[in-house]
C-alpha cells in the first residue's frame, strides 16, 4: 500500500523571494536599523527600518527619483545616481539621530564596485556608520562622478553616430558629456544640506 508523503510548505515570503529568513535573523539579532536598498529597473531605492513586533517600522526612505528636484536629468538608476541616493538617505538620517546602521540587500548579492557599494560608500561619506570591509569594494572617484558615461558619450559625438542609450538625455535636453559636473553641483547641494 502506497502512502502519499505530505510536502513540506515553505512559507509564503520565502516562496515569492520576498524574505530571505536565515539573512534576517543574522541582521535582527544585530539590533540595529537596517539599510535596505533595492534596484528596480527604473530607480534604486533606499531605506532605514528599524524591527518592531508589530511590524518593521520605515524611519526614513528614499528613492532616486527625488534627484529630479534637484535637477538630475540623467539617469534614476546608473552609479552616480545610486551614490547621491545613498548621500541624501545618509544626512536625512543624521538629521533624525539614526548614526548607525547595517547594509540589507536582501536576496541579491552585491557585486564588488556596483551599484549596492555605490550606495554604500554614499551612506558612509555622508557620516553614517555602516560596517564593511575593505575600501576596495567601492567604486572608485571616477566612476562614481560618472566619468566613464561621460568618456563614452565623448567616444560617440566624436564617431558622429547616435546611441539608443542617451535617448532619454537628449529627450531631456542634456549631454552625457556634462554629467560629472552635474553630479557634482548635486553632491555639494547634498552635504550643504546634511550640515
Amino acid at each position: 500500500m502506497a502512502r502519499n508523503i505530505p510536502k513540506a510548505v515553505l512559507y509564503q515570503r520565502k516562496r515569492e523571494r520576498k524574505t530571505d529568513y536565515k539573512k534576517r535573523r543574522t541582521l535582527l539579532l544585530s539590533q540595529k536599523p537596517r539599510v535596505v536598498f533595492r534596484s528596480t529597473n527604473s530607480k534604486v531605492i533606499g531605506q532605514i527600518i528599524r524591527f518592531d513586533t508589530k511590524g518593521d517600522k520605515i524611519l526614513v526612505g528614499v528613492d532616486s527619483t527625488f534627484l529630479a528636484k534637484y535637477g538630475w536629468k540623467y539617469s534614476f538608476k546608473n552609479i552616480p545616481a545610486t551614490y547621491l541616493t545613498g548621500l541624501f538617505l545618509g544626512t536625512s538620517a543624521l538629521t533624525q539621530k539614526i548614526t548607525e546602521a547595517i547594509l540589507d540587500t536582501g536576496f541579491k548579492t552585491p557585486h564588488k564596485r556596483g551599484k549596492a557599494y555605490a550606495f554604500l560608500k554614499g551612506l558612509c561619506d555622508a557620516g553614517l556608520t555602516v560596517p564593511h570591509g575593505d575600501d576596495s569594494i567601492f567604486p572608485n572617484d571616477a566612476r562614481l562622478s560618472g566619468e566613464h558615461i561621460q568618456n563614452y558619450g565623448k567616444s560617440i559625438t566624436e564617431k558622429g553616430t547616435t546611441s539608443s542609450q542617451f535617448t532619454q538625455y537628449l529627450k531631456n535636453k542634456v549631454l552625457p558629456e556634462n554629467i560629472t559636473a552635474e553630479f557634482e553641483r548635486i553632491k555639494q547641494k547634498l552635504l550643504s544640506r546634511g550640515k
